[in-house]
């Protein structure tokens, strides 16, 4: 199968193109460059454009490409970037996918669609949520229109954040609990989700050959936890102390309005998928996390 990809060069879409090569897919990648290489087209979000050709033959649309959350201050041109991206990106490859007659469109959210609920449990059936955050997933997912309008099977996956050693969230805080300086955030009561980088990968496969799934899907694991506790584990598994606090206005001064996110947190559950009968590897976070370390020390030193 021809398998079209964005955001391949991410952490994800790079763990997705080694997932889909390996299992003996033919995986093009759009590039907002010059392609380099004959896996490689070109597409221009901002102006509506995928090379032409590009999507022909394409059994899959995998759609990852946005400006990350995280990558520099919450700043309102940020803001926009974040938003545009977005809605630009999969307005274009949603109707390039519905102009080529793709059968499906697996197409990048996050769980932050449902903002702070507090303590509720949140399944796909959930309301979206009142912050910034859940207002730029709901534009996401409303940007597939032109590929469901198509008749295009299109799955929004409203993604929690992923657990690697390799980059990411995780991969930015991992450094910070070794050198023994992490710690919760605000009240620490807030729900993180989360998920492992190869259930990630595992559920994405998942999705695109089960073709009696479409609509909003949560890539969650099934067992999120507090943010004090995920701190605790950290510091178990990295034999640190995690004990460090960052008061909520710490937060709010540089983050504005993303602090709240941070603050809020989501206890997601992947209903959809579960009952569909995906199994997640990791269901847990600490024995997650020790496999991913243990992992990435036999890379390093194989």
């Amino acid at each position: 199968m021809k398998v079209v990809l964005t955001g391949a060069s991410g952490l994800l879409g790079q763990a997705l193109a080694t997932s889909f090569v390996a299992g003996g897919h033919e995986v093009l990648r759009l590039v907002r460059r010059p392609p380099s290489s004959p896996d490689e087209a070109r597409w221009d979000p901002a102006v509506g454009q995928v090379d032409p050709g590009a999507l022909d033959d394409a059994g899959l649309v995998v759609h990852l490409a946005g400006a990350g959350l995280g990558d520099r201050p919450w700043t309102p041109a940020h803001r926009r970037e974040v938003m545009d991206s977005r809605v630009e990106g999969t307005t274009t490859i949603a109707r390039a996918a519905g102009d080529a007659g793709v059968k499906t469109l697996l197409s990048a959210s996050g769980v932050g669609y449902y903002g702070n609920p507090g303590d509720r449990e949140l399944d796909e059936s959930a309301p979206r949520g009142k912050t910034y955050i859940a207002e730029i997933a709901a534009r996401w997912e409303e940007s597939t229109a032109p590929a469901v309008d198509a008749g295009v099977r299109v799955v929004p996956m409203r993604t929690a954040v992923v657990l690697s050693a390799k980059g990411g969230a995780y991969g930015r805080l991992l450094p910070i609990f070794r050198l023994g300086l992490g710690g919760r955030l605000g009240s620490g009561r807030q729900w993180w989700s989360w998920v492992a980088l190869d259930d990630y990968v595992r559920a994405v496969r998942f999705l695109a050959d089960h073709d009696d799934i479409s609509g909003p899907v949560n890539i969650s694991a099934p067992v999120p936890l507090t943010n004090a506790d995920m701190t605790a584990a950290m510091g178990r598994v990295l034999h640190r102390p995690a004990v460090t606090w960052v008061p909520g206005f710490a937060l709010r001064l540089p983050l504005r309005d993303f602090a709240e996110d941070l603050l809020g947190g989501q206890r997601v559950v992947p209903r959809r998928l579960l009952d569909a009968g995906f199994s997640f590897a990791h269901p847990e976070f600490e024995p997650a996390l020790r496999e991913t370390l243990a992992a990435a020390h036999s890379r390093s030193t194989s």
